[in-house]
């Protein structure tokens, strides 16, 4: 015999989570006792919604299910921001929280249910000891499956009750559909048309393993190659290969993005970030939209439901099987220069520098940074008006190396958390945090837990003392510049005060400390507190105000 806790707990290790992350109290610290005893490796968090925004990085660094945990009631409520972050990331992390007792609710209980279904997110929430461990099972399955986080609530009176030992079900594979043979040949028959065909891959492609295959698709059709933010670096290297598409796009880039005369995206939302506002593409070009989820995006012209490699691979073989003619674009682009200079991105263009008054340009800096961060490394972006730099700036070895948190939910302050979650899950990369200094401020806790971890991160702050995406955007509206701007913030004391390393950065030459660091071997977190000019506008964000 053994108790409900435990038997989920060991249920969850089983079905492969070997991370958790968390913060205890009375309703979830008897099962994390047992998450711990099951062999799950476990990291305290000191908020709620910094557990939550690491459960999700980790699984987005890795592509593993970890587990969130949270006492019942103001524990659960404090994951919402970051829930929904995942929920709308599609993100697979399963929340294990204390609940109401089956018996009713006490006085201080909430409607958790309904909370977690107001943020998109399915709940498993279990009565009966005797099917605890099928319930298990079935979250872990849902998340897995539908790509998702799943809430799976263990009432207070459960959590001591006595099972007889259960055995753990077998988790099927998921299934991959590929579309049908109609849409295939639709497909085809855009592409015999076509001139001028662009494949753009999104992050449902980096999930569903399709990065060589729409390599070799693209290698097939003669097509050039972008890809979304989320997906980006899943053809680093490849000297067809863009770069992002959208607002982070240099400029020679989404000249030859906008030539396109086919685009076939795969696991693709097409937002309005992807297409920057309907600027990116040629508004005659023909869009066609391959995904799993989500409906028809407005600027597709055909939409294909179906997994992004099984699609590819059907639509390579097709094309062998009809002696689809190759596209000539890329060699045409390459031999006119257009490719090279595409393909050198940002880093080949030049700035006027803004720098002065004890303010460094933000792009003087990012460029300076990046030849010493190291080649392996997780970029963790927070949500803001400085995503722009590292975006521009910094590549990254695959999808799995960008974790950009707040996207999905429109939100700041996770990026510190998600760091911790990257560098846990992908301790082999060093971790490089990108926040601004309003999303440091509000999530500053989870530094200490980066630096708790030990793990090898370097923190760079963005400190404009000022919410930076808002004034500009809205002060030329009549907003009150004066509800948008701080006094300057110490970050650099701060964190020393938790006991990482820090330089403030001021120019260049500061610099110098993260030679230093790398010299030594990365170890520890640094944090750099980088006082920026926040005169100089993001491209992306001057595109969309029509400056």
């Amino acid at each position: 015999m053994t108790t409900c806790a435990t038997a989920v707990a060991r249920t969850l290790a089983d079905c492969g989570v070997g991370h958790a992350f968390g913060l205890v109290g009375g309703g979830n610290v008897l099962a994390t006792a047992a998450l711990t005893r099951a062999g799950v490796h476990y990291t305290a968090a000191r908020h709620e919604g910094g557990a939550m925004a690491m459960a999700d990085a980790y699984f987005r660094a890795t592509g593993r299910v970890a587990v969130c945990t949270t006492t019942h009631g103001p524990g659960l409520a404090n994951t919402a921001t970051a829930l929904a972050e995942a929920a709308k990331n599609r993100s697979s992390v399963v929340l294990l929280c204390g609940d109401a007792p089956v018996a009713g609710p006490r006085a201080h209980d909430i409607d958790q249910s309904a909370l977690a279904a107001s943020l998109g997110v399915p709940v498993v929430r279990p009565t009966d000891p005797d099917t605890a461990v099928a319930d298990t099972v079935r979250a872990v399955r849902t998340a897995t499956a539908e790509q998702c986080p799943v809430a799976l609530f263990l009432p207070a009176d459960l959590t001591d009750r006595e099972l007889p030992a259960v055995p753990v079900p077998a988790m099927p594979p998921p299934q991959a559909h590929a579309g049908d043979s109609v849409e295939v040949d639709e497909i085809l028959t855009l592409l015999s048309a076509a001139r001028r065909p662009l494949l753009l891959a999104g992050l449902g492609a980096w999930r569903s393993g399709a990065a060589k295959i729409l390599t070799d698709l693209g290698d097939r059709l003669g097509a050039l190659l972008a890809t979304t933010v989320m997906a980006n670096g899943m053809f680093a290297g490849h000297p067809a290969a863009l770069g992002l598409c959208g607002g982070f796009a240099s400029p020679p880039a989404a000249a030859l993005m906008g030539e396109a005369d086919l685009v076939l995206a795969f696991g693709a939302g097409l937002d309005d970030f992807t297409l920057h506002g309907g600027r990116i593409l040629d508004p005659a070009a023909r869009v066609v939209q391959v995904t799993l989820e989500g409906a028809q995006a407005p600027r597709a012209d055909l939409a294909v439901r179906g997994d992004a490699a099984a699609v590819a691979t059907r639509l390579l073989d097709a094309a062998d099987a009809h002696g689809l003619t190759r596209s000539p674009w890329r060699e045409r682009a390459a031999a006119s220069g257009a490719l090279r200079r595409a393909t050198g991105g940002w880093a080949a263009l030049p700035h006027p520098d803004a720098s002065g008054g004890g303010r460094i340009d933000p792009r003087t800096l990012t460029r300076a940074l990046a030849p010493l961060l190291p080649a392996d490394r997780t970029v963790v972006l927070d949500g803001g008006h400085f995503i722009g730099w590292p975006a521009m700036y910094w590549p990254v070895p695959d999808p799995a190396g960008m974790v950009f948190t707040g996207a999905a939910f429109q939100s700041i302050g996770l990026g510190l958390a998600g760091a911790v979650g990257a560098a846990v899950g992908r301790p082999d990369r060093t971790t490089v945090a990108a926040v601004g200094d309003g999303g440091a401020l509000m999530g500053l806790p989870e530094l200490d837990t980066l630096v708790r971890s030990g793990r090898s991160a370097l923190v760079v702050v963005y400190d404009d003392a000022s919410y930076g995406f808002e004034e500009h955007m809205y002060v030329p509206r009549g907003a009150d510049a004066a509800t948008l701007r701080f006094a300057d913030t110490d970050f650099a004391g701060v964190a020393r005060a938790l006991g990482a390393r820090a330089v403030t950065v001021r120019n260049p030459d500061a610099l110098d400390g993260v030679r230093e660091w790398t010299a030594e071997g990365a170890v520890g977190t640094l944090l750099l507190d980088c006082k920026i000019s926040r005169d100089v506008l993001a491209p992306f964000l001057s595109d969309l105000l029509g400056h």
